[in-house]
């Protein structure tokens, strides 16, 4: 059985996840940690439960999704998981910060661990993540789906009743309807959706209601 541990970090609000199961191995995806409290926050529940860490992975290589990476390393040893395609925005996270926001961001972050190659899985405990590929948001965007699960986790490329920002460097609007209607449709209607900001969601509840599918 797969348990879902959501934080909500930093000043977007963004959303972290520790993904678990009964093995005790979890997976942190997107960790947006930026203050010590949220660092802090998720240290104590992965070893209040007494989980093992064994992946880092990120829907895309915007900075309040990555906010917390040097943490996980420097406690836990992990390194980020991530789309080549988005190696442009995390292989400097405080140059992207400065461009974006304006200010510095005094914080140094190790290399990627890992670049994920087409049809690879990502495997913890008793379970597997399928990469699917869904850019837009950025061109290496991708979305985590747990089969056996019913589970998602979409990162930017789609909210409750929305879906991510495409005007920000290498967004693309034609690109995110494509990953929306020919990839995160077609998952089963009963998909939870975990979303990088906001309330999880549904699959039929999107199809239903979200403007961007009808």
């Amino acid at each position: 059985m797969i348990t879902v541990k959501s934080f909500e970090c930093n000043q977007l609000q963004e959303n972290t996840y520790v993904v678990s199961d009964e093995t005790r191995e979890c997976v942190i995806i997107d960790c947006g940690a930026y203050y010590n409290e949220e660092c802090q926050a998720i240290r104590k529940y992965i070893d209040t439960q007494q989980l093992k860490p064994v992946h880092l992975l990120a829907t895309h290589g915007h900075f309040d999704h990555n906010f917390g990476n040097d943490f996980l390393f420097q406690i836990y040893g992990l390194m980020v998981e991530i789309s080549a395609d988005d190696a442009f925005l995390i292989n400097d996270l405080p140059k992207q910060f400065e461009s974006m926001i304006g200010i510095p961001l005094h914080r140094h972050y190790p290399q990627v661990g890992h670049f994920f190659s087409d049809d690879e899985q990502i495997r913890f405990g008793n379970h597997v993540f399928e990469i699917l590929k869904t850019p837009g948001h950025t061109p290496g965007g991708v979305t985590f789906y747990n089969k056996e699960g019913s589970i998602a986790f979409t990162g930017d490329t789609l909210f409750r009743m929305s879906i991510g920002r495409t005007d920000f460097d290498r967004g693309s609007y034609k690109d995110i309807m494509d990953s929306l209607h020919n990839v995160i449709a077609k998952l089963p209607p009963d998909t939870v959706i975990y979303s990088g900001h906001g309330p999880k969601t549904t699959i039929a509840e999107e199809l239903q209601y979200n403007p961007y599918f009808l």
